[in-house]
């Protein structure tokens, strides 16, 4: 796998990056993530975020009007792929890339394509210092769209997200945050020796990565490079 990361990739994270770096509002920031969302995640043509707050599920950010519609026909069915990553004993992701063919949702399938024109489906669980946030949500229209390399693009957007939302929750100042955004990539490469040394998911690296921060007071990245340093490869 190539360590070049693609330039949309980075010209759209640079956006974003830009947007929290001048301070402004969680709104400006989740509506940041719906718009890479589209324009990063092969067959995402429209994208929402959605949380909880005060026992109800809300959407704070859609990148149009049949993402914030779609969210709301899934409240109406009760359930479906973005509001079942929010269940902590669910999977951090569910995706269906076609709502017609033996969708785990039959109901929201048949509303989703019938009302609104969507043929697939994707829900991503978003946290911000190791707790439930939300979920991101991923529609296509066209059926078989979604794909694993729509997980793995989706799944990277949200962990970068939740380093962007988690820094401005905390009012970290700007230079402290880029820091941090910038070491992201180092978070990713101690995430993945976890997972190989200890045979766990993603999610499950980086609750290890995130509870030593906090028992230790450091910073993420800190923790990230300390164990990249010890259970890194080895240059020859």
């Amino acid at each position: 796998m190539s360590s070049t990361p693609h330039p949309e990739l980075v010209t759209t994270f640079r956006a974003m990056a830009e947007v929290v770096y001048r301070g402004q509002s969680f709104e400006a920031v989740h509506l940041a993530v719906c718009q890479a969302a589209v324009r990063l995640v092969d067959g995402c043509d429209h994208a929402s975020l959605m949380v909880r707050r005060h026992g109800q599920v809300v959407t704070v950010a859609a990148s149009d009007d049949v993402a914030r519609a779609s969210d709301e026909v899934e409240r109406e069915v009760g359930r479906g792929p973005c509001l079942d990553v929010l269940d902590e004993d669910a999977p951090h992701q569910h995706i269906c890339a076609d709502l017609r063919d033996g969708c785990e949702w039959p109901e929201l399938g048949r509303r989703l394509t019938a009302e609104l024109g969507v043929h697939g489906l994707a829900g991503f669980r978003l946290r911000q210092d190791g707790t439930k946030l939300g979920s991101l949500n991923v529609l296509s229209d066209t059926p078989g769209a979604l794909t694993t390399a729509s997980l793995d693009q989706a799944t990277l957007l949200v962990a970068f997200a939740s380093v962007g939302l988690a820094a401005l929750h905390r009012g970290e100042e700007a230079a402290t945050l880029r820091r941090g955004l910038e070491s992201n990539r180092e978070i990713g490469k101690a995430v993945g020796l976890l997972m190989a040394m200890h045979g766990i998911d993603d999610e499950q690296a980086f609750g290890m990565l995130s509870q030593v921060s906090q028992e230790m007071n450091l910073k993420l990245a800190q923790v990230a490079a300390q164990v990249i340093e010890t259970h890194g490869p080895r240059s020859a």
